[in-house]
């Protein structure tokens, strides 16, 4: 019976959230619409030479669009916009599943780890939690980017996953910390199992709806950031289209207000992925709240 109990957990809390969604036709419109948004943009760039895209055309500089064959037009250095925009919506949407991967992989792990022991090991952890948190992130990630020669599209995921998890790693830790007092923990350490199997086997699966939860809404604040810093100049590198990239030629007045086909796709786009991912990870937290439910 033990050791069925993650699976149950799991396919239980499925068809809650399948539930969920079939009583909020908005969150499954939201849902339907990501999965086709995604797969479109990863099919696309298969097909699109990163290269080639990337090399400047002076003589096609802000295009209209339509010109040329360009559906969008193109950008100041004559580069098609729907192109830039599918590579760039690619690259931004990896790197937020990069990172958010990572940083549940530290975050789980070492919120675990702190909570299940307890006692002295949690306090020396927590004290290093403490520490960390005290740190100007954001502005870490900028210097270590601004330092780092020739750094890629890796290189910025391990930088952003090295800081992003301190958050995570407090919420399992509170949560991990109240399971672990609970009788079926007792009751599995009595019964001779090893801390290992039973962290794995027991208290990892009752922590499977925070960390849905947790997972979803830490892939919005993570395309996000990544958005953000390349649109600040502290992102990918120029030669890595990304949708923060396209937003940033807005910064130019004569762009952000005459040439709208450069910027406001990208924006547009960024937005839906954002809020649609935020609405479908608010339609998952409510699954876990029985006070919340619809059904």
């Amino acid at each position: 019976m033990v050791k069925n109990r993650p699976t149950r957990v799991m396919i239980s809390s499925l068809r809650m959230i399948k539930r969920e969604f079939l009583k909020d036709k908005w969150a499954l419109t939201a849902l339907i619409l990501l999965c086709i948004t995604f797969v479109t943009i990863f099919i696309w760039a298969l097909f699109l030479d990163t290269d080639k895209v990337m090399t400047v055309s002076v003589l096609q500089q802000y295009d209209r669009p339509g010109t040329n064959g360009m559906i969008l037009g193109a950008d100041q250095g004559g580069r098609d916009v729907l192109s830039m925009l599918i590579l760039g919506a690619r690259n931004s949407i990896t790197i937020g599943f990069a990172v958010t991967i990572m940083m549940l992989v530290i975050g789980i792990l070492f919120g675990v780890i702190a909570g299940y022991y307890g006692g002295l090991v949690d306090n020396l952890m927590m004290r290093f939690l403490d520490f960390m948190m005290t740190l100007p992130m954001l502005l870490l990630i900028i210097v270590i980017v601004s330092i780092i020669p020739h750094y890629t599209m890796i290189t910025f995921v391990l930088v952003m996953g090295a800081f992003y998890w301190v958050g995570t790693a407090r919420l399992i830790r509170s949560k991990a910390l109240s399971e672990a007092k609970k009788d079926y923990i007792s009751a599995a350490k009595t019964s001779g199992a090893s801390d290992l199997k039973i962290i794995f086997s027991e208290l990892l699966p009752n922590l499977s709806s925070i960390i849905v939860v947790e997972t979803i809404l830490s892939l919005t604040a993570n395309i996000g950031i990544e958005v953000g810093l390349t649109f600040l100049g502290f992102g990918l590198p120029d030669s890595v289209p990304s949708l923060g990239t396209l937003i940033s030629y807005a910064q130019d007045p004569d762009v952000l207000t005459t040439k709208l086909w450069v910027w406001l796709p990208a924006a547009l786009l960024i937005l839906f992925i954002c809020v649609g991912i935020s609405y479908v990870g608010n339609v998952v937290r409510r699954t876990f709240d029985a006070r919340q439910r619809l059904g």
